[in-house]
């Protein structure tokens, strides 16, 4: 009977720690220095939730940019399936799919040069990526600018303006938000 005290009053307090204080903290804390990270990065236009920053979106239309495919299960872009394909490199599966993306792409971007970059044909780790890189976003403009009768130039100077640059120049790689640079091609002609 002696431990057993000690014992309860260990648990409420590090259930009262653990499960009520130290979430209110992070949370607070999260909302007060992050707050648009915090409620899920959105991105809203015209007082609408048109998608967020951190979760790919499915366009398949001419006009639009394309994001990397996704592999969460019965559903394009499903974020309550996050997941990849897990096949393997030498899986034939993988091939076929491969090759599959690569002849579609091809078909709809035919003035684009025959080098598909490979982050249009193979599906991110969470099979959620909203980013491609600026050469993938540079590879569909032929396709965009011929579908919105837009010089290919313009098209061009949108994609550049919507690169986003690591902070240190060796830490990461450039990208470019498929959704935001969508809308704002959608904003150019709306």
């Amino acid at each position: 009977m002696s431990q057993l005290r000690p014992a309860i009053v260990l648990l409420l307090v590090l259930t009262l720690l653990t499960g009520a204080v130290y979430p209110l903290l992070t949370t607070g804390l999260a909302q007060w220095w992050f707050p648009s990270q915090a409620n899920g990065s959105l991105i809203e236009q015209d007082g609408a939730v048109r998608g967020s920053e951190q979760i790919g979106q499915m366009f398949n239309q001419p006009g639009h940019f394309w994001g990397r495919p996704s592999a969460t299960g019965d559903a394009p872009y499903n974020a309550l399936a996050s997941s990849g394909s897990n096949l393997a490199g030498s899986n034939p599966a993988l091939d076929k799919a491969v090759a599959e993306r690569v002849a579609v792409l091809r078909a709809a971007n035919s003035q684009a040069p025959k080098a598909v970059p490979v982050e249009l044909v193979t599906a991110s780790a969470s099979g959620l990526d909203p980013d491609i890189s600026p050469e993938a976003a540079l590879w569909q403009a032929p396709r965009i600018a011929a579908a919105r009768k837009m010089a290919l130039k313009d098209v061009e100077a949108l994609i550049v303006r919507h690169t986003e640059r690591p902070l240190l120049p060796f830490v990461g790689e450039e990208t470019v938000n498929v959704l935001r640079l969508n809308l704002a091609l959608d904003d150019l002609q709306g």
